[in-house]
């Protein structure tokens, strides 16, 4: 279930007060989602972010507004670093993904001479420590998991997590795969179809194109079973899985496929795809898998690789020209091999890097 209210310290004065570490006149804040500069200001940092450790920007504004909008604060808590003139110099963000997991975005404006730059992280650093003990506290742990993610190839980036106590846990390789007009014909119809008595279909809808709730439910108890023993895996609630799905920019319903095997006459969900659309100012658009599970009692029957011809398929009918997915490099489990086969390239690399923060008996977000 999703909290009546935000678990996290809504006061940034509350965790860091006056940071002694920044320049004379600089202070912290808090985003205004209905000020449309400021939003085009976090869009632009983290488009400069994105640009220096990857090479090209691919946010905009819609995903800023996951981020600081109202609509997201029963999960989310922002902070901004200003400098004497009220300009926005750096960004950090906090999400309550699960109980004992939250994500962590920090962002510091590119340019900034290496001290500020440095006192602008240590900020935004103190201020996520603090948010972790106040989530940490609320959901009644003792440790509360700091998740953040950095570019393989961002050494200021690296160079600041460490100094702060993270250390890098995992590799993700973000592939590619082109996708040519003709692969609609890949699958018979990829909204349903059937192959060696698995049936692939999208989820069930009402005549208002609202998705059918037992269906929903099936993906998310797939991907809950299928993702138990992988890496870093928390358990979300059905409400807390539907709701941090439904953010995302690219999110369609018409994206979200189940895979059931038929055995006796009788339909048993064994995997599930949620796909996202992404959307581009300077081409075709693309589609994304955001999740791909199949229960280990199914793999080895072709579930997998019939979900991405399928997506692949319903990307060629829609006009796109690509699909995207994530792999994790450090896995056992050889599904970068699937993905290769299917014609997936790496693009580039990402990491994951943690932290665990312990959570006093009765601590509250300024505490420690």
């Amino acid at each position: 279930m999703l909290p009546e209210e935000s678990r996290f310290e809504s006061d940034p004065d509350a965790i860091v007060g006056e940071p002694a570490v920044l320049p004379a006149g600089w202070g912290v804040g808090t985003p205004d989602p209905a000020d449309r500069f400021q939003v085009a200001r976090l869009t632009r940092l983290l488009r400069e972010h994105e640009r220096h450790g990857r090479g090209w920007p691919g946010a905009g504004v819609e995903d800023v507004l996951v981020e600081v909008s109202e609509a997201g604060l029963r999960t989310r808590e922002n902070v901004v670093v200003l400098d004497a003139e009220g300009e926005i110099r750096a960004w950090g963000s906090v999400h309550d993904r699960a109980g004992g997991r939250m994500l962590f975005v920090h962002v510091v404006e590119r340019g900034l001479a290496d001290e500020t730059a440095r006192a602008c992280s240590d900020v935004l650093f103190e201020w996520a420590e603090g948010q972790a003990r106040a989530v940490g506290a609320a959901r009644g742990l003792d440790v509360q998991q700091i998740d953040t993610g950095a570019f393989a190839g961002d050494e200021r980036q690296h160079a600041w997590l460490a100094a702060a106590g993270f250390e890098r846990v995992r590799t993700w390789w973000q592939m590619s795969r082109p996708v040519s007009a003709d692969e609609a014909a890949l699958v018979p119809d990829p909204r349903h179809w059937t192959r060696d008595g698995v049936v692939f279909r999208l989820v069930e809808h009402d005549g208002h194109g609202l998705p059918d709730t037992d269906d929903l439910r099936e993906v998310h108890e797939v991907l809950e079973d299928a993702f138990v023993d992988h890496f870093n895996h928390f358990e979300e609630t059905f409400e807390e899985f539907l709701h941090r799905l439904r953010e995302t920019p690219g999110h369609r319903w018409d994206h979200w496929w189940l895979a059931e095997l038929v055995e006796d006459e009788h339909r048993r969900a064994v995997g599930c795809l949620v796909g996202e659309a992404v959307e581009s100012t300077t081409g075709p658009d693309g589609s994304y898998v955001a999740y791909l599970g199949v229960l280990e009692a199914a793999r080895g029957r072709g579930v997998a690789k019939g979900l991405l011809s399928t997506v692949i398929a319903d990307a060629a009918a829609r006009g796109r020209d690509r699909v995207g997915l994530e792999v994790d490099a450090d896995s056992s489990t050889g599904a970068d091999g699937l993905y290769t086969s299917m014609g997936w390239e790496t693009r580039y690399v990402t990491e994951s890097w943690h932290r665990d923060v312990p959570v006093p008996p009765g601590a509250a977000a300024g505490d420690g």
